[in-house]
């Protein structure tokens, strides 16, 4: 019986060790996201000539902005959480059967709980320009930008952004 016992002990030690590497992995990977804030530039975006153009902002509304697509790693670490809880009920078949729904279940919620991650709050932008052309853009929520507001739109080397025109 001891040797049973020591048998699924290092199953189950060895299956933790996987999913703590596996959310390792998701948590290195996880890091790198990608941002839609008028204050963030990637290097590429660096030492470019931009196009500015001066306007009055008309309308402004909060939106979520939400990542395209998740990278699957959630989901690979929540299955691997979720097997790993699993496999501590019972034994035989209904351990097996508890593996999986664990497993299943853990999958589940890492995927929402990465999509939630993915979310940020943003701002819709209308800004009229001087020249009597209307534009909307769309970026993260991290600048105060009011109504009757006077800003800047800048493009050109990537995205469009809007931030405010300094003394306003």
């Amino acid at each position: 019986m001891t040797d049973k016992y020591c048998i699924r002990a290092r199953a189950g030690f060895r299956l933790a060790i996987g999913a703590l590497a596996l959310t390792s992995v998701v948590l290195v990977t996880g890091c790198a996201k990608p941002s839609a804030s008028a204050n963030v530039y990637n290097y590429n975006q660096t030492q470019r000539d931009q196009i500015v153009r001066n306007g009055t902002v008309i309308n402004v509304r909060p939106i979520t902005i939400q990542s395209d697509q998740t990278s699957g790693g959630g989901a690979i670490a929540g299955g691997a959480l979720g097997g790993v809880a699993g496999s501590a009920v019972g034994g035989g078949t209904g351990r097996t059967l508890a593996i999986i729904g664990g497993a299943l279940l853990g999958a589940l919620a890492g995927n929402a709980v990465e999509e939630q991650i993915g979310k940020k709050e943003g701002l819709e932008i209308t800004v009229r320009l001087d020249n009597g052309e209307t534009r909307v853009i769309a970026q993260e929520a991290d600048l105060p930008i009011m109504m009757n507001q006077r800003v800047q739109v800048v493009s050109g080397a990537g995205p469009t952004r809007v931030v405010p025109l300094a003394g306003s």
